[in-house]
């Protein structure tokens, strides 16, 4: 984690979640809500076969874990670098899974702060918007691929798979050494842009922008007008720690 100021500190990337039991990483293309990813699973199988251009048929499912389709499984947040980050998730699954790493959601004014960095600047890198600099209005949108006008599907776990002419549509965790938050000698990575992030608002508020949102606004960037229960392939999230749990030792 990332030292915010004295009192805080934020994950340095977006998070991923594991099973608490086996450790393993959950697929990120799926809801770390067993019932969600089974329903989702089973639903796209079939209209993956029946929707969208025809030569998009052919562009096979990633697989569903066995142990994420398991009611016992327990979503653990983790950040690190170099991983994709979970998408698919939801305000619950994104807060039980901060608590169960013993860290919480930020609040607004938290996630905020640390976009800014120490500058307190709009955007991770500086004041004005620069393309490229990170992983936000790509160009590309991954439902102009696979689907066709008015079938759009937000719970297709092969959304997040799709590519333009340069790179993947969504990166792994710490890929733009551009787009970094920076507190001190330290920074936070991709807090615009790459998935949206929720914060600690039960009535539903995720920030940052994702890759294919035309919404340069840099750490302003702000959607609150799903519930709390919304999930699709752009929604993901990173935890928050009081900074005297962190010096205590606890952290991992």
């Amino acid at each position: 984690m990332v030292r915010v100021g004295s009192a805080l500190c934020v994950d340095r990337y977006e998070a991923h979640i594991v099973d608490r039991r086996s450790g393993h990483a959950t697929s990120p293309y799926y809801s770390a809500n067993p019932l969600l990813a089974v329903r989702d699973h089973a639903e796209w199988v079939k209209r993956s076969q029946r929707t969208g251009p025809y030569r998009m048929h052919d562009f096979a499912l990633p697989p569903l874990p066995e142990f994420q389709r398991e009611t016992e499984f327990v979503p653990v947040a983790r950040s690190e670098p170099d991983v994709l980050p979970s998408a698919y998730v939801d305000y619950y699954v994104a807060r039980k899974a901060c608590a169960n790493a013993d860290k919480r959601l930020c609040t607004h004014d938290e996630w905020l702060s640390a976009c800014r960095g120490s500058e307190r600047r709009r955007y991770p890198y500086g004041l004005q918007y620069e393309p490229g600099r990170c992983n936000v209005t790509r160009g590309l949108h991954p439902a102009s691929v696979l689907h066709t006008p008015g079938d759009f599907g937000g719970t297709d776990p092969r959304m997040n798979l799709v590519s333009d002419a340069r790179l993947a549509l969504l990166l792994r965790t710490g890929t733009l050494d551009e787009c970094v938050s920076p507190w001190d000698d330290d920074g936070i990575y991709d807090m615009v842009g790459n998935l949206d992030e929720w914060v600690e608002d039960p009535r539903g508020t995720f920030l940052g922008g994702f890759y294919a949102r035309d919404m340069p606004w840099g750490c302003d960037a702000r959607i609150d007008i799903h519930s709390a229960d919304y999930y699709d392939y752009s929604t993901g999230f990173r935890c928050c720690r009081d900074a005297l749990k962190l010096a205590s030792g606890r952290d991992r």
